[in-house]
């Protein structure tokens, strides 16, 4: 990843992170990472622990970010929220997976929360 990109990645957690924050959520980690993978928000809101994938976007031009969640990633996602929870012995906690959407319209970033954006996935 180049470092222009990166930075906008870093931008667009920044972004989504006050976005969370503004609308009730507790921030208890960033940027989770095991062999499996990585989730970038870990969070709490209402009693539930969620797990936020971030997807940050300038443009359109490779669709809209929400569709960029394969169920590939999808699982990936869980099997690293799997991790999380047993790592905090927390598996019988009520928990979620929300997206976090930032992408560049009319050069102003438009912040979109999907919640309960997929289920677990580890077939």
């Amino acid at each position: 990843m180049t470092d222009d990109r990166h930075r906008y990645g870093q931008s667009g957690e920044q972004l989504a992170v006050a976005f969370l924050e503004a609308n009730g959520y507790t921030i208890l980690e960033r940027n989770f990472r095991t062999r499996l993978g990585e989730i970038d928000i870990i969070a709490r809101h209402k009693g539930v622990l969620v797990f936020v994938e971030v997807k940050a976007r300038r443009s359109r031009r490779h669709g809209d970010p929400k569709w960029a969640l394969t169920p590939a990633k999808q699982r990936k996602i869980s099997m690293t929220a799997l991790v999380y929870l047993k790592r905090q012995g927390s598996t019988q906690v009520r928990a979620r997976f929300d997206v976090v959407t930032v992408q560049r319209i009319d050069g102003r970033p438009q912040v979109e929360l999907i919640r309960n954006a997929f289920d677990l996935a580890y077939a």
